[in-house]
């Protein structure tokens, strides 16, 4: 069984389009639509082809429209996208993100699977490095064969105890410097991270044409093209941390 696992895509259609992957079955990790300028496109390829799909904070912020406020960095792209990307969705696109489950346990070509988007200790927030030590403790004890992950936008496989940890990286939004489009392919008990360029002059042009604000605009098109955050700010978010879609906006280490 060929399984593909992607999250993370921020309502990117261009990179989500690139992965031409096939698959027998396909996981996301949550994190569909904030940031980027087509959340429906990729909502509607999510509903169509994912067989298993969790809630990441940004769809929880925005399925619930959580205030969030944010001078800086990725905390101020939420800010500045959450409203408009309300705005693009139809209410069945929210009460679809609204319905996501926050965890997801079951069974599939012989394995046994969790999918959350951050942490099995706390699905939509906990941000935890791709450290063993750090993921043995939060997978001990589960029943389960694989844990996917997504939420740092950091690609890694690591065993943690007799569990493996996955997580696939972001489809649409970059921070490493790399901007190519991020994903996950387990066949034969075997994962491989794999990263696909996409047309970033298509992913610009949609954010030039997009209801956000000349800053958001500006902020987006150089982390599509760079591949990370490169305008200065006040720290928050600026770091290449994840943009906290709580209400209370709290990093958890």
């Amino acid at each position: 069984m060929r399984i593909l696992v992607i999250g993370d895509v921020h309502a990117n259609w261009p990179a989500l389009a690139a992965i031409r992957e096939s698959f027998d079955a396909c996981l996301c990790v949550g994190d569909l639509v904030e940031y980027g300028p087509d959340p429906r496109r990729v909502i509607a390829w999510v509903r169509e082809n994912a067989a298993r799909c969790v809630r990441g904070n940004h769809d929880h912020g925005t399925a619930q429209n959580v205030d969030i406020h944010g001078v800086g960095g990725f905390r101020y792209l939420t800010m500045a996208t959450r409203g408009p990307t309300i705005g693009l969705l139809a209410p069945a696109d929210r009460k679809y993100l609204a319905g996501l489950p926050t965890s997801d346990m079951f069974a599939l070509g012989g394995k046994r699977f969790l999918l959350v988007h951050a942490t099995p200790r706390d699905p939509l927030d906990e941000y935890v490095s791709p450290d063993p030590a750090l993921w043995t403790p939060r997978v001990a004890g589960l029943p389960v064969d694989y844990v996917c992950v997504g939420h740092t936008h950091q690609p890694f496989v690591l065993d943690a105890g007799p569990v493996k940890v996955i997580n696939p990286g972001s489809v649409g939004l970059q921070r490493d410097g790399n901007p190519n489009a991020r994903y996950a392919v387990i066949e034969d008990g075997r994962v491989e991270l794999k990263e696909v360029a996409y047309d970033i002059d298509a992913a610009v042009a949609a954010v030039a044409a997009a209801p956000f604000d000349a800053r958001a605009k500006r902020l987006l098109t150089d982390v599509y093209r760079s591949g990370r955050y490169v305008h200065g700010g006040n720290g928050n978010g600026a770091n290449g941390h994840h943009a906290n879609g709580s209400a209370n906006g709290a990093v958890k280490k």
